[in-house]
Parts: structure tokens; C-alpha cells; sequence
């Protein structure tokens, strides 16, 4: 979701009624099981859950005792077995088992599962193949969203990316258009859908079902616009290092579920702490989408705006210093104590980030986005490799080699995947293989990409001449989608003059000023054209499915009112915390394309 921090700002709509709808739906789901029982949750469903009901709302509807699934032989005594899963085959035959062994211990328990969002044919052909259907209810917990803040809604569907990417398995795009019409339910009607990318295309079409399918009950649309993006459209900029601050933490600490755990290193006690990430955290939500180089100036500052502020304590009488401590004092103890691990959380980072070379790290990054000194960036990867600095690290720079340059030269694909396996193991090779099968690490293939007609000419002529020909059209196929693609968006700005971090001028300021994310400068260009006008090439570079649709929802289009400036912008496959904050940046700089 684009949002601004202008005074002139539109309201965002009130996320917070997605999660007061997925726990009264959760809670009536329970209470169809009436009586006490054990509820059993996957692990990658406790933290969403606790964001929406916390353990003593489960205790109040009869909840008795809470167990993570572990694939075991459980050591639940109740009569009755809840079960909250994701729609997947090994659970559900682990669940399979547990009821098979009471039956063979001949104990009688209620046994029911809640899929969520969706259920499956496949789970419950199981259910039926190992002879339990009868034994077992059934139900759907349709939690599409989980607000993590004011302006971020996540799918928390981990396995969206490898599925729908990798395995071409599309059972979550219903999920998505399922999300999509929740939002145009309570937030709708949209003015126009705008997208790109298969997956987004598939998802709008399952929307639009959906819509169709419902009744329309007309209300006063909250947002304008949408848009959706394939992750596939953009590899290139979650293989680069972050640089804000959110994204370092994200990449140190992991933010999940928009909270963090925060290490004896940073908390200077001997316990670790879960702290939220959110805007109700004032000295997190001012630096969250700075640079990071700008952190510590601002930590510093606030440091003493505290100190002053706690000074003027000095020289009050009774009545002043009553109104200080009711007042004032307890929310800058708060500030205090978020301030100090910030503090520790920024020393953390820079600790790793110092040990890991990481400004040449940046460098090469920056080289492989602009294209220069590519055998010193190979060498760089070598270097890593062999050092064994970070094993993720090291294929995200062999992937974004691979992308820049529109595959790897055999003989370096050969070399860096060999020295690869040596450093991290054999096990590696289903990852290369994976990592071929995505398009983000594969070698080039000698006039690969030859029209028809070129290939022709290569065969007609046999003179020196038409061998320079055929040789220019080889060096021609070769050539990366992507460096096109920066060319006609001007991805890479020009480094001629120095870019001020402290003031940024445009979202680039996310990769120091080296590469705006190709995926936000879509956003912005498509919204400022109001559609994919004049942005053909673009579109067929990144292999096109690319949609613009005005909604039929006789929304007043004539006054670009509050809601018209909304706009959702959806990523299918996952997103990162640098592209969001270029986001933000757009909303603040561009009020008209809030």
C-alpha cells in the first residue's frame, strides 16, 4: 500500500477490520466443536495466529491445551482434537496416523481440522484413501490477510513463491483473487486494476469470478487503484543487498509477521526480547526508510532530544513536576528504552555488515546493475566463494551476474558452480537446478535467442562477411533483457555527480543512489500513464500478460477525491522491505500517484 506522510495525505482505510473478521470466523469455527479440546497448530501458523487471537482468546472458547504439529505420536489426553493446518499432504497423513492409532488403541476421540485458507481435493482424497473420512469434520479458515501495519497487508502464504514459480503449481492463485475480493468488499469498489505478470493475471481473472459470482452491495470506495505484480518480473531487486534500515533488519534479525527478536547482544541483558516493528514504535517508524548511513545521525539526535527532555525536570515545583511524571515521563521512559535498542539493533548490524566486506560487497553489486568490470565482479564471486563469507550471499550474486548478463559464459557457469559445490557441498546441485529452472542462474546458450529470419541469413552466406554478420547477431542474442530494459526506464542513473543520501531525489536512494527497483519505476510509470500506453517494449521484454482495466463499478472518476489516491499495489510472490519503502518515497514525492 503507497502512503505518505504529506500533510495533504489521504486516510488509509482501516485494516485493522481484516483481522476482527478472521478471528470471529476462527471463533466460530471453534465453537463447532463445543466442549474443551487441544488445539494443534502448524509452526508457520503460530505467529499470524497470536497477531489475531492471542492464546487467552483461545482459552476463553474453550481451548484447553495448545501443541505445535511435530509429526509425532502426540501426548494430547483430551476427547477432542483440533487441528489448524495449511492444506498440505504430510500433515494431513501425520493427522491420519494419529487417528489410525487411536482406533488400533481403540480410544475414541472428535477429531476436526480447520484448513487455512483453503482446502484441498487432494487432503481430503486422503482423508478418504486412509479410511477416516467418516471420523473427521472438515472446515476453511479463509484468513487472506494478516494487517502487519498501517499500510502493510500480507498473504502469509510462505509457499506462494516456490509453488507458483518453481513447481507451476497455481492452487494459491485462487487465495490471491480470494484476498482480492475481501479488500474490494470491504474497501471497494476500485477504480481501475492495473497488472502484469501471468500469476496477476490469473489472479484479476479469479477476482472478477468471484465478483461476479457475489452480490454487490455499493459503498463508499476507500481505495482507488490496484496493482498487481509478478514477482518474476523483477528478480533483480530482491537479489541486491538492502540498504535502509527495515530491510538490514529484516536481513539480520528476520522480521516476521512484523515482529523481531532481538538478541542478548542487543537487549545488554542475558535475555533475548520480541519487539514490534510498526508505526506504533516512534523512533522505528522515523528511520525505518532511511539509508542506513543516515541512522545513526538521527539516533544521536533523538539521544539528546531525550536528555533535554528529561532535563527540564530540573527547577519544577511539586505541581509541574506532578504534571511531568502523569503525563510526560512514562512515554519517555517508552521512547528511552525503544531508543536503546535501536541503538543496540544499529551496532549489531554494523558489526556483521563491517565483517562481511560488505561495501564491496555493494560495489560489486552496483558494477553487475551498471555493467562494468564484469571479470573483477567474477573475481569478487570467486573470492566469496572460496572465503565461504555466506552461502546465500554468494547465490545472490551469481544469480544477479546471471540476470545483468543474460546468463553466464559456460566456462564461468562451469568454474563458479564447481568452486560453489566445493565450498558448501554436492547437496547444492537440486538448487542450481532449481535456481536454472526460475531463469535466475543459467548459462548461455550460443544464438539462443535468433529470430527465425537471422538464423536464415547465417545459413545462406558463407563468406567473411556474413560470418561478422552471424557473429554480431550471436553478441545481439546475448544481450540481457534487463540492460534494455534499464535503458528505457533509465534504471541505473548517472553517476557523474554525487547523490545526497540525506536528501534523496528519487527512489534510487534505496540502493545508494545506484538502481531504482524496476518494479516500483513500473508502478509509477503505468500510474502516471494511466495505463501500459507508450510502455509496449517494456512489457514485451518482461514477457508481456500485462493488464489495464477501468472497474464497472460507476465510481466517480471526475473528482480524484481521497480514495481515488489509494492505491494497493499487490506483489505474488512475495516482496521486499526496500521495495516498500520506495513506495512510501513515491507517495510522499508524488502526490498525485499516492
Amino acid at each position: 500500500m503507497a502512503h505518505s506522510a504529506r500533510r495533504d495525505s489521504p486516510e488509509i482505510p482501516d485494516f485493522s477490520l481484516l483481522k476482527r473478521l478472521a478471528r470471529d470466523q476462527l471463533i466460530y469455527l471453534l465453537e463447532q466443536l463445543p466442549g474443551k479440546k487441544d488445539l494443534f497448530i502448524e509452526a508457520d501458523l503460530m505467529s499470524p495466529l497470536d497477531r489475531i487471537a492471542n492464546v487467552s482468546t483461545l482459552k476463553q472458547h474453550e481451548v484447553d491445551k495448545l501443541y505445535k504439529v511435530e509429526y509425532k505420536p502426540i501426548v494430547s489426553t483430551s476427547d477432542q482434537l483440533c487441528f489448524l493446518i495449511r492444506p498440505r499432504i504430510k500433515t494431513v497423513k501425520w493427522i491420519c496416523d494419529v487417528a489410525n492409532a487411536d482406533k488400533a488403541a481403540r480410544k475414541i476421540r472428535r477429531y476436526k481440522i480447520i484448513f487455512t485458507p483453503q482446502k484441498f481435493y487432494a487432503c481430503e482424497a486422503l482423508l478418504e484413501e486412509q479410511g477416516i473420512i467418516g471420523d473427521v469434520t472438515t472446515d476453511e479458515w479463509a484468513f487472506s490477510l494478516l494487517p502487519l501495519d498501517d499500510d502493510i497487508i500480507s498473504l502469509e502464504l510462505p509457499e506462494f513463491f516456490r509453488d507458483n514459480f518453481l513447481a507451476g503449481d497455481q492452487r494459491w492463485v485462487r487465495a490471491a483473487g480470494s484476498a482480492l475480493h475481501l479488500l474490494h468488499s470491504l474497501y471497494g469498489p476500485f477504480s481501475k486494476v492495473y497488472g502484469i505478470g501471468r500469476c496477476s493475471k490469473m489472479a484479476y481473472e479469479s477476482w472478477r469470478e468471484q465478483v461476479e459470482e457475489g452480490e454487490q452491495r455499493p459503498h463508499q470506495a476507500e481505495i482507488g487503484n490496484v496493482f498487481l505484480i509478478d514477482r518474476d518480473v523483477d528478480f533483480v531487486t530482491p537479489l541486491c543487498s538492502q540498504v535502509v534500515y527495515e530491510g538490514l533488519m529484516d536481513d539480520i534479525f528476520r522480521i516476521k509477521c512484523g515482529c523481531v527478536e532481538f538478541g542478548p547482544e542487543v537487549t545488554s541483558s542475558d535475555k533475548s526480547l520480541k519487539v514490534m516493528l510498526n508505526s506504533q514504535d516512534k523512533v522505528f517508524n522515523e528511520i525505518r526508510n532511511e539509508h542506513f548511513s543516515n541512522v545513526f545521525g538521527f539516533l544521536s539526535q533523538k539521544a539528546r532530544n531525550l536528555q533535554t527532555a528529561y532535563d527540564k525536570r530540573r527547577g519544577m515545583d511539586i505541581k509541574q513536576m506532578k504534571t511531568f511524571v502523569s503525563e510526560e515521563l512514562k512515554g519517555l521512559k517508552q521512547e528511552h528504552r525503544l531508543l536503546s535498542l535501536h541503538i543496540g539493533a544499529s551496532e549489531s548490524i554494523m558489526k556483521k555488515k563491517t565483517k562481511q566486506d560488505f561495501q564491496e560487497l555493494l560495489k560489486t553489486e552496483h558494477s553487475l546493475l551498471e555493467g562494468f568490470e564484469i571479470r573483477e565482479c567474477i573475481s569478487f564471486i570467486e573470492e566469496h566463494i572460496n572465503r565461504q563469507v555466506s552461502m546465500i550471499e554468494s547465490l545472490r550474486l551469481l544469480c544477479l551476474l546471471s540476470i545483468t548478463e543474460n546468463g553466464l559464459l559456460p566456462k564461468d557457469y562451469r568454474s563458479l558452480k564447481a568452486q560453489y559445490l566445493q565450498s558448501y557441498g554436492v547437496d547444492h546441485l537440486l538448487t542450481f537446478a532449481n535456481l536454472r529452472q526460475l531463469g535466475l542462474l543459467v548459462e548461455q546458450q550460443p544464438g539462443e535467442t535468433l529470430t527465425v529470419m537471422e538464423t536464415k541469413v547465417g545459413k545462406l552466406v558463407n563468406d567473411k562477411t556474413a560470418g561478422k554478420l552471424t557473429d554480431a547477431f550471436s553478441s545481439l542474442a546475448k544481450k540481457s533483457n534487463f540492460r534494455a530494459i534499464s535503458r528505457k526506464l533509465n534504471l541505473v542513473p548517472k553517476s557523474d555527480e554525487e547523490y545526497d543520501l540525506r536528501v534523496p531525489r528519487d527512489m534510487a536512494y534505496i540502493f545508494s543512489g545506484a538502481y531504482v527497483p524496476l518494479s516500483c519505476k513500473l508502478i509509477e510509470q503505468v500510474l502516471e500513464r494511466d495505463g501500459w500506453t507508450g510502455l509496449e517494449e517494456v512489457a514485451r521484454l518482461l514477457n508481456g500478460h500485462e493488464f489495464a482495466v477501468t472497474g464497472s463499478n460507476g465510481a466517480d472518476l471526475k473528482a480524484k477525491n481521497d480514495a481515488q489516491r489509494i492505491i494497493l499495489v499487490m506483489f505474488l510472490g512475495g516482496c521486499t522491505f526496500s521495495e516498500i519503502s520506495a513506495l512510501r518515497f513515491l507517495g510522499r514525492e508524488r502526490a498525485d500517484l499516492l
